[in-house]
């Protein structure tokens, strides 16, 4: 009886001490972290980090590492490391155009057909030579319509404005086959206090649309150089105008708003016009949606640049449309076409799954982590940098991110403290969301792969940033 009285206390003695033990190391958050949190105001709930020094068998920091968290464009790391993987770094997209008609000393006598293939970076400069190669194929009019196929993408029920209300932002503009330019329009403002005015520019301008400039200058301090502008766009007789009014201080400088002003159709139709004109030709009819017809005739091609600049352009700028166009891309070639964002997330899932990378809690929703529904642990996106360290793509991954004070989205931070040049990150913002995820070299030469998930009031604060660069200081200076 006095034995298991013994026994029983021995056990309670042992249940108490090890209740009265620290969290491992791994599990324990860093003074300077928890510094910057009690400086800010913010306390450690919503916050994930994992830091894993490449080689090593265990992380060296697990903070709520297996929680769910909104990663906002860090979820692009896997979107393009699934990419690179599955379609290689080299490669391409193209664009064709196609006649059924003939050409009769250079009039084409019918319409042309162009088919796009998800091509994410269809930039102006692209499509003009795209336009010249059809110059020199013999073609000077064209009698009959632009016809555009966008078949090889799916038309899905979207809106652009569901994100954030806010479709005219170039960040919204939905996946389609044939992506002119980002459907974009790059408005330039340059006070020009001598003659009292604010020149408004457009590039590109399509033909069918005007820009009517009602802004005033002003003289005050700037607050904001957007603060004060009002936009309309009006859609009339197959003809957009763009208005601009409200007060521009001189003292904000020379600005750039890029905006979407048009569908799709019109504004293809409106570069086409532009383009083809300055190209010296002649274009009589319109544009209008349709497929290549069986047996038609190829005049041109256009090829992207290969996947390895893509993702970089993706991951450096965190370019939304471009990696939304990768997802459906990665659908439609391993799925078959058409392509669709359903297709894109069982293709990375099956990617997943080939490397036994087992992510329970994921949810994807576009690849481009501009969501509230996409989620992924920390400890999981660490993996996937792990994963990438092991790649044969790796040089192709890595050097798609920004690097601290030198490019992308990271050219302005962390000037001054040391760490130039020292981290390779992608980062993400939404409102209440802050993340990064990449790799960090510290002062002793280590390697380090680094997520910070914050799921917080704030995070996307000035607050959150400073406890970001805490953390990240934090894996740089440790001994």
């Amino acid at each position: 009886m006095r034995r298991a009285f013994l026994w029983k206390s021995f056990f309670c003695l042992l249940l108490g001490l090890f209740w009265l033990l620290p969290a491992s190391a791994a599990d324990k958050l860093p003074e300077p972290i928890a510094a910057a949190l009690r400086q800010h105001g913010m306390s450690a709930r919503g916050l994930s980090l994992y830091v894993h020094e490449i080689g090593q068998p265990e992380p060296l920091l697990a903070l709520a590492a297996d929680e769910p968290r909104h990663p906002a464009s860090t979820i692009k790391v896997l979107t393009t490391l699934a990419a690179l993987e599955e379609l290689g770094p080299a490669w391409r997209w193209k664009t064709e155009a196609y006649t059924t008609a003939p050409i009769v000393d250079g009039r084409l006598e019918g319409a042309l057909y162009i088919k796009g293939y998800g091509d994410p970076y269809l930039v102006i400069e692209h499509f003009w030579r795209f336009l010249r190669r059809l110059r020199a194929a013999g073609v000077d009019t064209i009698q009959g319509d632009l016809v555009l196929d966008q078949s090889y993408f799916a038309r899905e029920a979207e809106d652009a404005g569901e994100f954030d209300n806010q479709p005219l932002r170039a960040y919204n503009v939905l996946p389609s086959a044939l992506l002119v330019n980002f459907q974009a329009v790059n408005f330039s403002f340059v006070p020009q206090p001598q003659a009292n005015r604010v020149l408004i520019s457009a590039d590109p301008l399509p033909a069918n649309v005007e820009v009517e400039n009602r802004v005033t200058l002003a003289r005050g301090a700037c607050r904001g150089w957007a603060h004060n502008l009002g936009m309309k766009v009006q859609h009339r007789n197959g003809r957009t105008r763009v208005i601009f009014s409200g007060t521009y201080e001189a003292d904000c400088g020379d600005n750039e708003l890029f905006r979407v002003v048009s569908e799709p159709v019109p504004y293809i139709l409106g570069m086409f016009r532009s383009l083809w004109t300055d190209l010296g030709g002649r274009f009589e009819g319109e544009a209008r949606e349709g497929t290549v017809p069986a047996g038609a005739r190829l005049l041109a091609t256009a090829d992207s640049p290969p996947l390895a600049e893509i993702v970089r352009s993706i991951n450096k700028y965190s370019n939304n449309v471009m990696a939304r166009q990768l997802l459906l891309t990665l659908g439609a070639s391993l799925r078959g076409a058409p392509g669709t964002t359903d297709k894109g997330i069982q293709a990375m899932r099956a990617w997943l799954k080939q490397r036994r990378l087992d992510f329970p809690e994921l949810v994807l929703e576009n690849g481009a982590g501009l969501s509230r529904e996409e989620a992924i642990s920390a400890r999981h996106l660490g993996e996937i940098l792990l994963t990438a360290w092991r790649s044969p793509y790796m040089p192709e991954f890595v050097s798609s991110l920004p690097i601290s004070a030198m490019d992308g989205t990271l050219r302005k931070r962390f000037n001054g403290d040391g760490l130039e040049g020292q981290m390779h990150l992608k980062t993400g913002s939404l409102r209440d969301v802050r993340s990064v995820a990449g790799y960090v070299q510290d002062r002793a030469g280590r390697r380090m792969a680094v997520v910070c998930l914050h799921n917080s009031a704030r995070a996307d604060t000035a607050a959150g940033q400073a406890v970001q660069e805490a953390v990240l200081k934090w894996v740089y200076e440790r001994p």
